[in-house]
């Protein structure tokens, strides 16, 4: 039962019963087997690198299994009318919806042009659907990342070259234009340093093209880099002053070992936090940040980290902000921390799913990084495991 904290419903996270009432019997116990699989990192280990050989030789028995276990745990369908069901079915648990294609790092044009096309019908798709208020777009998946590597480093161009990039700023920029008129919000993702800058430039231009009377477009913002907090505060800075409003969604980030790897390789200054605790701070002082302006930023609270759930549930009942305001919003993944977003869903919060939807073939690297994921934070797995288990117990299922 949820208790009541200075007398205003407060959401219990130790309460299995509302975090799995969306299972039945038979998916919990499945979730739990796959937890306990997902626990064993050896076997991660194993899998993911099988996994990515059978597929490379087009092995016929690899999609049907992993589609029958984690695809179904942590994506919505391989298309968008296959979501649905997950749609109606979070809507039925007061819980909203973030529709996020999972193909990456396309290079040929007929590749970047599908992922527009299939961002522009995402964009329709959610506003056909009340609870489906944003989808996510990754640049990555519209442009050939070299381009925006090189525009980072302040390479030029060839006329080819300016040619297919200008060609990627109208796919965005129309993608964004269609989200605007819809009353769609487009999430744009975050991706390695050495093409976050040139990334950030376009979504600052988006944004004062599409946030002046509402936020259209958001910004993804990765904690765990040392910069991030100060990028925020300037930001927001530069939108205060020119008029318009940003939208920002918060993360600790997914690149940690790759970025680190690479500036050691390199011989430059790593990006990142130099422990988990100045990430944690960082974090926590942004969400405080976007809270203390929330008229202006619209900002989502994208974690798994309980503490960061809880500091910002409290501020907002001890500010007496209303829990439903269009700018102040939590999101986990779909298929993971069900007891934050059910409970928070319970207490009248505005909390979204992450689904990702999209061929196994195309979302098979997303597949392998929650898995990979699940191991590497075994607090959060621990805790998770254990919550799935306490249900489990409660229900009597073994």
């Amino acid at each position: 039962m949820s208790k009541v904290k200075n007398e205003l419903l407060y959401p219990d996270f130790t309460n299995t019963e509302i975090a799995f009432k969306n299972k039945s019997d038979k998916d919990l116990r499945e979730t739990k087997k796959l937890f306990q699989l997902m626990n064993n990192g050896q076997l991660v280990d194993i899998g993911s690198g099988l996994a990515k050989f059978a597929l490379k030789l087009k092995l016929p028995f690899v999609q049907p299994i992993m589609k029958r276990t984690i695809f179904k745990q942590f994506c919505g369908g391989v298309n968008l009318m296959d979501c649905q069901d997950v749609i109606d079915h979070l809507h039925a648990n007061q819980t909203l919806t973030v529709l996020d294609y999972g193909a990456e790092a396309k290079t040929a044009e007929e590749d970047l042009d599908a992922a527009a096309e299939e961002l522009f019908s995402a964009v329709e798709f959610a506003a056909s659907n009340n609870s489906v208020p944003v989808v996510v777009s990754k640049l990555t998946a519209l442009v050939d990342n070299n381009l925006l590597i090189k525009k980072q480093h302040k390479h030029p161009l060839s006329d080819a070259e300016t040619t297919l990039y200008n060609k990627f700023l109208k796919r965005i920029t129309d993608a964004c234009a269609r989200a605007y008129e819809l009353g769609v919000s487009i999430f744009i993702d975050a991706e390695e340093s050495w093409m976050q800058d040139a990334m950030d430039d376009i979504v600052s231009d988006l944004m004062k093209t599409f946030n002046q009377d509402k936020v259209t477009v958001y910004n993804t913002y990765q904690m765990y880099r040392h910069d991030k907090l100060e990028q925020l505060r300037s930001d927001y800075l530069n939108a205060h002053t020119g008029g318009y409003k940003i939208g920002a969604k918060l993360v600790r980030g997914a690149y940690m070992d790759k970025e680190r790897e690479r500036a050691k390789e390199k011989g430059y200054p790593s990006p990142i936090q130099p422990d988990k605790a100045s990430t944690d701070r960082d974090y926590n002082e942004a969400l405080l940040f976007c809270l203390d302006r929330y008229e202006e930023i619209a900002f989502c609270n994208a974690t798994h980290n309980l503490e960061s759930v809880e500091l910002l549930v409290s501020e907002i009942i001890k500010r007496k902000i209303p829990r439903d305001h269009p700018h102040v919003n939590f999101c986990q993944l779909q298929g993971m921390s069900d007891y934050i977003t059910f409970n928070l869903a319970q207490a009248k919060f505005n909390v979204a799913k992450y689904v990702v939807y999209g061929p196994v073939r195309d979302v098979v690297e997303y597949l392998i990084r929650r898995a990979e994921e699940n191991t590497a934070v075994t607090g959060e797995m621990s805790r998770e495991l254990k919550l799935i288990s306490s249900e489990a117990k409660r229900r009597r299922l073994g």
